[in-house]
């Protein structure tokens, strides 16, 4: 499905949702712009607040991002699953600084 993510999930029941939402910045720098409009804080906090409800409706979610200090604050404390992993990018013209970690957030 392609869309707001708030109107993909309008009438979403009890089953599995991925989410595959732009990452949060690690710096001021980083790339974040998949759209013209961009995907900023305000739709992370959104995302967050979508995930907390379809938790309440019995869906099963997960969720991938970047280990940041935002995300953390927006997923911790609420009873999730959040798994950092060490992952190996891509898009850095230096090689050695293309280690990095996402972080897993499930439901279930």
């Amino acid at each position: 499905m392609n869309g707001d993510f708030e109107d993909c999930c309008v009438t979403a029941t009890k089953g599995d949702i991925f989410f595959d939402s732009p990452y949060a910045p690690l710096n001021p720098s980083s790339f974040d712009s998949y759209t013209k409009e961009g995907f900023e804080i305000d739709e992370h906090i959104r995302l967050a607040e979508l995930f907390d409800e379809l938790t309440d409706r019995g869906c099963f979610c997960m969720l991938t991002n970047h280990n940041t200090d935002l995300i953390n604050s927006l997923y911790s404390n609420k009873g999730y699953k959040l798994e950092v992993v060490k992952v190996r990018r891509f898009i850095n013209s230096d090689s050695r600084n293309r280690k990095g970690e996402e972080i897993i957030i499930c439901n279930y």
